[in-house]
């Protein structure tokens, strides 16, 4: 069982889902005409205004909390062992590769909010 699922998992990972995540970022990045870049400069607005309230959350604080349940310690110790093997050129193509990514994590949250619904 365990050759079948490491030769699935060698046809399926490495070919297949790096060419679709890779080429659903290109499209989304496309399709949104580069949504990613054009509002950088409007994301940092948004996180650096102040709450109304006292008790209130920051917009700052809310991305920490959003992003703390995104990022895994999976996450931190797989970037941590890139850069221990590959160096600063992983650091750069992780970059990269991000860059990329945000705006299919862009499209993914629209379309959270767009089909939410309430139990």
């Amino acid at each position: 069982m365990r050759e079948l699922l490491s030769a699935v998992n060698g046809v399926l990972y490495y070919p297949i889902l790096i060419i679709v995540l890779l080429a659903c970022g290109f499209y989304f990045t496309f399709r949104t005409k580069f949504v990613q870049f054009s509002l950088f400069g409007e994301a940092f607005r948004v996180i650096s205004e102040k709450p109304e309230g006292e008790d209130d959350v920051s917009s700052f604080q809310a991305l920490m909390v959003s992003t703390a349940s995104r990022v895994g310690t999976g996450n931190i110790v797989g970037v941590a062992n890139a850069i221990c093997l590959g160096g600063p050129g992983a650091v750069f193509w992780m970059w990269i590769i991000a860059l990329i990514g945000s705006a299919s994590a862009f499209i993914e949250s629209t379309l959270a909010q767009i089909y939410k619904k309430t139990w």
